[in-house]
Formats: structure tokens, C-alpha cells, sequence
């Protein structure tokens, strides 16, 4: 008979080992870090802490140093990006030698699954009726938003560096509105409904380079095409509007589709 492992325990950051009213939660698990969900002075502020744990393999004065400044980094670029207007987390603290970052928690889901819940169990095949392209405008609105939000990065002089529909957030609008519509429609709207909160910049630079800009789109564009295939066609939105948000763009425009044809020799050549 099969048997599930017991879950994994992990060693708490020193941060959140002190008395509290709220425990930290896990809530995911990476290569390079954990991200939990704890309270920022009061119990009724919530906020991720970003924990990146010592790494037996390196020699502790690199790994010391390679931790303190990538959270440095980090914090430098959200930092940066809230005083611009771009949707990030707001930085609430951070402790370079502890390994760890606070920051403003998002609520709502990943732009990945508000699309999945969109796409539903549409079928698979190319050919869209022209009634269901016409009711598209909720999931269109939100490539444009997707758009707007990385050209404001962008305009910025940041790089994300691990742009994907995973590290985009929907906050749900006031209300949950969706337009006064009930039933599935209304569901299918509120899934795609919120401002896009762009999220987890462990990989992020700064750079005024179009060239990076464009391996950043590049990136995204790839992304898309895998997670959401049956909705790619519909990226040429999220184009468009980061050509409305970014006024340089049709420059990384013209960069990206040298980035393609790269793109496109190495896939041929293995």
C-alpha cells in the first residue's frame, strides 16, 4: 500500500523564531530560498518574508557574502520600482546578513491560474469561433494590463529576469467586481480581474540595454507560449500596450525579433 512522506520541516530564519501572535506559514519552496507568510508590527498586517538558508555546498565566507548581496539586491530593485510607480511589493525590512527580505504580501493568485480558470476546458484545436473571440475582452484587458506593467518595469531601467505568469500577481479590485455579471460568466471575469502585481525579483537587474530588455520579453513570450498555448495568439496585446507604456519600446520591439531568430537557431540546432 502506498504511503505519502511526511511533509518537510524546515529550520526557521532567527527572525521568526520570536514570540508572536501570528506563526509563519510556508508557502513555497525554492532552489535558492523559502518564502513564508507572517505579520509585519501587528497581527492584522500580513507580509512574505523571503528567507534564503546558508547552502552546505559553497564555503561559508562565499556563500555568506553571495547571500547578503543578492537580498541587498533585491531590496535595491523592488526599492527602486515602488518609488517609480511600477506594481511591486512595498519593502518593509530586510536583514542582508540573516538572509532574509519583508515585504508587502499580495493577496489574490497568480496571472497563470487567473488564465487557466479563463481558458477553462475550451478545446485544444486552432479554430475559435468568432462568438467566443468577441467575448475575449476580460482576458484581453488583462494582457494589456500584463503590458502596461512591464513597461513601467522597464521605463524603470529594470530587468526581471524570470518574467512568467507565475511571478505576476491579480489583486482582486474593491469589491471583487466583475462588471455586474453572475453566474460562470462572472466568475470567468473575476479570474482575470485585479491589478497585476509584478513579484519575485531574485534574478533582477538594472540595465538600460534594449538588448536585455528584450531577452526579458523574449522570456515571457516563451513562457506564455508553454503555460497558455491555447491563448498565445493574444500576446501580441501585451505587446502593444508595453509599446503604450514604454516609449522606447518599438526599439526592444526590433531587438526582440533579433532575440527570436536566435531563438529559433538554437531550438533547430539542439
Amino acid at each position: 500500500m502506498a504511503t505519502h512522506a511526511p511533509p518537510v520541516e524546515f529550520a526557521l530564519p532567527q527572525v521568526l523564531t520570536y514570540p508572536a501572535s501570528t506563526p509563519p506559514f510556508l508557502v513555497a519552496q525554492g532552489a535558492e530560498g523559502r518564502l513564508y507568510k507572517t505579520t509585519h508590527i501587528t497581527s492584522s498586517r500580513p507580509c512574505a518574508l523571503k528567507y534564503r538558508p546558508s547552502k552546505s555546498y559553497r564555503h561559508p565566507i562565499l556563500d555568506a557574502r553571495l547571500t547578503k548581496a543578492r537580498i541587498q539586491a533585491e531590496a535595491k530593485v523592488l526599492d527602486r520600482c515602488c518609488r517609480e510607480g511600477v506594481p511591486v511589493p512595498a519593502v518593509y525590512a530586510l536583514d542582508a546578513g540573516g538572509g532574509w527580505l519583508m515585504m508587502e504580501w499580495v493577496d489574490g493568485v497568480p496571472v497563470r491560474q487567473g488564465i487557466n480558470v479563463w481558458l477553462g476546458e475550451r478545446p485544444e484545436d486552432d479554430a475559435v469561433p468568432d462568438a467566443e473571440v468577441a467575448d475575449e475582452t476580460p482576458l484581453v484587458d488583462l494582457m494589456n494590463r500584463i503590458g502596461e506593467a512591464v513597461g513601467a518595469l522597464h521605463r524603470t531601467g529594470v530587468i526581471h529576469g524570470d518574467l512568467t505568469t507565475s511571478n505576476m500577481m491579480l489583486r482582486p479590485w474593491a469589491g471583487g467586481q466583475s462588471n455586474g455579471v453572475s453566474g460562470e460568466d462572472g466568475e470567468k471575469k473575476k479570474a482575470v480581474g485585479g491589478d497585476v502585481i509584478l513579484i519575485d525579483f531574485g534574478l533582477a537587474t538594472q540595465s538600460v540595454a534594449d538588448e536585455d530588455r528584450a531577452v526579458d520579453l523574449y522570456v515571457l513570450e516563451r513562457a506564455f507560449a508553454s503555460t497558455h498555448p491555447r491563448a498565445e495568439r493574444l500576446f501580441t496585446h501585451v505587446l502593444e500596450a508595453y509599446k503604450q507604456a514604454y516609449k522606447k519600446a518599438p526599439s526592444v520591439i526590433h531587438k526582440l525579433e533579433d532575440v527570436r531568430m536566435r531563438g529559433r537557431k538554437k531550438s533547430m540546432l539542439g
